[in-house]
């Protein structure tokens, strides 16, 4: 079975690298194989600015396995980013529902992790 390059892309690229609608604009994070608001085929990965507002939060205290259980409690967040993507990623504690974030990536055990930061006010 071949692997499609959209839908399987390489493990060394950045958390925030999206696909983006050549046609219209648009940017998706799922990966499809056509832009979901204008059908175009043109799809081609950029990387999104990463900054964005929180719009979920949660805290984990029961880690899935060992390799996270060192970290918890630890925060997940659902940012919504200026491109219009919803991206979950991991945050400081103090991180707040409607706060402005910046995304980067991190690594952590081998993997590669997106991180979200509060923004410094102007």
């Amino acid at each position: 079975m071949s692997t499609n390059p959209i839908n399987h892309p390489e493990r060394d690229r950045h958390p925030l690298d999206l696909q983006r609608c050549d046609d219209c604009g648009a940017w998706w994070a799922l990966r499809p194989y056509a832009c979901a608001s204008c059908g175009g085929t043109a799809l081609r990965w950029r990387r999104a600015e990463g900054a964005g507002t929180v719009i979920a939060r949660s805290e984990v205290h029961r880690a899935p396995d060992a390799r996270w259980r060192a970290l918890a409690p630890y925060v997940l967040v659902l940012v919504r980013l200026r491109e219009n993507v919803t991206l979950m990623g991991h945050a400081d504690a103090g991180i707040a529902i409607g706060q402005a974030v910046s995304g980067r990536a991190a690594e952590l055990n081998g993997h590669v992790l997106l991180t979200f930061e509060a923004c410094r006010p102007p």
